[in-house]
């Protein structure tokens, strides 16, 4: 295990930490069952690397305004969603998935299809530069959402969690809260796409593959529902346990599978043995 190696894999920690944090406030907070989480991650990666290659925008704006522009698609798309049952939510986010796969696979003049979009602009040329950065990016995620749910605010979209029609009649706004919640949440998951976009300097439709919601979703089951530090020890648990397979000997057809299982296991013990996982404060239902 060499040095580089460690650094990219504290990268692309620090990375699937922002998105489980973004997709905690939504899921774990405010109980929006949203299976979309990797389309809006998807969206935002694809949104930045865009807007660097065809405008020429700095990589920090381009992040910030990708960032911008998925809090609005899962917004609009959501939105008349969100008046109905929470199954509706999931429907509608999950066909979200499958839109923009099948438009990252198929608008080839903008995306280039299968082929990918390559040469997108990396953020810092060290490594070690970019893990700081997106550590510290980690930071500023945990520590906004953190106001965020320790604010009134915070405790309506808990309330809406807990008993929908209990918080409508104390005279909250359901809609709006639930839309807001939402509108945050896919905020930070396209800041963190668009950093994994500017960090591998290449993306293609297989970003917005279902198998990672799985691993996104391991992540939060096992760290625990409505704890943003449940959530980072969710996500260093799911790395930490599986990265090692690398070195154990598996041949690479059997590495994908490996995890697999190891995935399914930890999320029966969990949900046998700790239903609200490492420091969650709500039941996995």
């Amino acid at each position: 295990m060499n040095y580089d190696y460690l650094i990219h894999i504290g990268i692309l920690t620090a990375i699937y930490m922002i998105n489980a944090f973004s997709f905690n406030l939504s899921l774990g907070y405010t109980g929006l069952i949203n299976l979309g989480q990797m389309a809006l991650f998807g969206f935002g990666a694809y949104a930045s690397a865009l807007l660097t290659r065809l405008l020429g925008m700095n990589v920090w704006v381009a992040m910030f305004i990708a960032g911008l522009m998925t809090m609005v698609l899962g917004m609009v798309l959501a939105l008349p969603a969100l008046r109905l049952k929470k199954d509706y939510l999931a429907l509608v986010m999950l066909g979200l998935s499958f839109i923009l796969y099948a438009l990252s696979k198929n608008w080839i003049s903008l995306t280039r299809g299968s082929l990918g979009l390559p040469g997108t602009v990396k953020l810092f040329k060290s490594n070690l530069n970019f893990l700081i950065a997106a550590i510290l990016i980690a930071i500023i995620t945990y520590v906004v959402l953190k106001k965020i749910v320790n604010s009134k605010l915070g405790l309506v979209f808990q309330a809406i969690r807990d008993d929908e029609l209990s918080a409508a009649v104390l005279g909250k706004d359901i809609f709006i809260s639930k839309a807001i919640a939402l509108g945050i949440s896919a905020f930070f998951a396209g800041v963190a796409g668009s950093l994994l976009a500017h960090y591998l300097t290449f993306i293609d439709p297989s970003i917005f593959d279902l198998s990672q919601l799985v691993i996104l979703l391991s992540m939060l089951i096992v760290g625990g529902l409505a704890s943003l530090e449940g959530t980072a020890l969710g996500v260093l648990a799911i790395v930490l346990i599986t990265e090692p397979l690398r070195f154990i000997g598996f041949s690479p057809v059997l590495l994908g599978p490996m995890r697999e299982i190891i995935y399914a296991a930890l999320l029966l013990i969990i949900l046998i043995y700790r239903p609200r996982g490492l420091l969650g404060k709500v039941d996995i239902d």
